[in-house]
């Protein structure tokens, strides 16, 4: 391989089977990479420590190598990497970029409702109203030191004024890339780190993405929006920002999108049933 030629990444989260959707994007990322004279790494985001379960990461290898996917080693599995991820999020708090949050999403729904201006995140979620930022900092020291639960916020306009201007991102299709100017503030004080673990998939998939070297991401356009934060984050930690691709969803006959959540067929269930892996392929416009 080239020391210029593309790297992309498939990253699947080990919190449900995977279905054709999944298989979609990352025959995709396959097929990217090999005209692109690279190669696609496989990445477990497995940061939920409820919800990810090993016996799914077996699952996901095992449906990925029923595709006839192989992957360079050593994985990555984000779950074996907190430490990393303490450390990038640390050098956003000493820059006061960050800060602690103790409200609940009781408390935060709560404060959205009172609001007669209650504007939402492109995830459909009323924006923070900062509660937590205008705490003194004696006080906010004070609740830290008695170890109350809490996340981590980016301070999105503290943010913004540190990154300069001309915010964006090269997007590509085929051959042809166009310039998108990303518009972080739509995303408000966002959560970097969660209650449980010192990340979130935001701020992990930025480190990552850099760690791994990945030159090209191409994801499903449901992660579209959280691209404007990620080119802000990416600004602020000095990271380089990839070309990306946002491809169409699978949809169900009713046209909504597969989901886990929503117990879309995985591809477990297909195999079972009989299909092969070439009639997921056709199914899926790869030859």
């Amino acid at each position: 391989m080239r020391p210029d030629a593309a790297i992309l990444r498939f990253a699947p989260s080990p919190n449900g089977w995977l279905h054709l959707g999944h298989a979609y994007s990352a025959l995709l990322n396959a097929e990217l990479a090999e005209q692109m004279g690279g190669l696609c790494r496989l990445r477990i985001e497995d940061i939920d420590p409820v919800r990810s379960k090993p016996d799914l990461v077996e699952a996901i290898v095992a449906d990925l190598a029923w595709l006839g996917l192989t992957y360079p080693e050593p994985v990555r599995h984000q779950s074996r990497h907190m430490d990393s991820y303490r450390a990038t999020l640390q050098r956003l708090i000493d820059r006061g970029l960050a800060y602690p949050c103790f409200c609940s999403r009781g408390q935060i729904r709560a404060q959205a409702a009172a609001s007669a201006d209650n504007p939402l995140d492109p995830d459909g979620v009323p924006l923070y109203p900062g509660t937590c930022r205008l705490l003194e900092p004696a006080i906010r020291a004070e609740r830290l030191v008695r170890g109350e639960p809490h996340t981590w916020r980016l301070d999105g306009a503290a943010a913004l004024r540190c990154a300069g201007n001309a915010l964006g991102y090269e997007a590509f299709d085929g051959a042809d890339t166009r310039w998108v100017t990303a518009d972080p503030a739509r995303w408000g004080d966002a959560v970097i780190a969660r209650r449980d673990v010192p990340t979130s998939y935001h701020l992990s998939v930025v480190h990552d993405d850099a760690e791994q070297e990945i030159t090209h991401v191409v994801r499903g356009r449901d992660l579209e929006a959280g691209t404007d934060l990620h080119v802000l984050l990416q600004r602020l930690l000095g990271l380089p920002t990839p070309r990306y691709h946002h491809h169409a969803l699978i949809l169900d006959p009713d046209g909504d999108k597969l989901a886990k959540s929503r117990g879309s067929q995985s591809l477990a269930d297909l195999r079972q049933a009989g299909v092969t892996p070439e009639q997921i392929r056709a199914r899926l416009g790869f030859a």
